[in-house]
């Protein structure tokens, strides 16, 4: 499948939704900022130490809500109580901060919009011209509105999303589960589906599964890392599959 920059052996695509599909990484580094910057400032005072772009990148990117805030916050030697996903947006706990995110990301999406990358969506569909499966793996709880906002819903013939990893009890990314879950519901062993993620985290999940090919889409000129974290080809752009190398 050289018109499709994929091995002749896979058969199902699976695909990542922030950074990939559409342009919300952008929107959740802000969110994430805003969130972890009030918590600092009121926590250390005027001289408090800012969420970065590289504090995203490693300690947040592609996990689930609750995953970044104790990742990032492990990362400055802060602990808090876990408390439970019914938390106040902006409780002391986890799950507060978390929710505080998701109310912020809300805030941003319901006032910017979201827009596609239209060269993943024209690839999508090439993919589904050839005969491939597709799926859509996202630790957002909000995926499935996302797509529908973009018109892309039925591009998937299988949804693998926050909402679904709570349900059925999946870790999110670095662990391959979400992706693993996709490849079952699209009936193909990992060995015969391409992972297509931007987050390292993604990269380490798609290697972790065992999956046939995993290409990062490098949209933060971090191409050695994907490379690092077990991409097999890194593109900036879902247009240069296919092309010559």
């Amino acid at each position: 499948m050289t018109d499709l920059g994929l091995p002749d052996t896979i058969l199902a695509c699976l695909f990542d939704l922030d950074g990939v599909v559409t342009r919300t990484a952008v929107v959740h580094a802000a969110a994430w900022k805003e969130l972890f910057d009030a918590f600092l400032h009121e926590r250390d005072g005027d001289g408090f130490r800012p969420f970065t772009e590289a504090d995203y990148d490693q300690y947040v990117d592609g996990l689930p809500r609750a995953d970044g805030v104790r990742s990032f916050l492990a990362s400055r030697g802060i602990a808090l109580p876990e408390g439970g996903p019914g938390d106040r947006p902006g409780a002391r706990t986890v799950h507060g901060l978390g929710n505080r995110k998701n109310e912020l990301l809300l805030e941003r999406i319901r006032t910017d919009g979201v827009e596609a990358h239209d060269s993943t969506l024209r690839y999508i569909a090439a993919v589904r011209a050839r005969g491939l499966r597709t799926a859509i793996v996202s630790s957002s709880a909000n995926c499935r509105d996302v797509l529908r906002s973009i018109g892309a819903e039925d591009l998937f013939d299988a949804r693998i999303d926050g909402v679904d990893a709570a349900e059925r009890g999946l870790p999110g990314k670095p662990a391959p589960d979400t992706f693993l879950a996709a490849a079952r519901e699209l009936g193909v062993e990992p060995s015969r589906a391409a992972v297509f993620e931007d987050a390292l985290a993604g990269m380490d999940a798609g290697r972790a599964g065992g999956f046939g090919y995993v290409v990062g889409v490098d949209r933060a000129g971090r191409a050695d890392a994907l490379y690092a974290h077990g991409a097999d080809r890194v593109v900036s752009d879902l247009g240069e599959l296919g092309r010559e190398t």
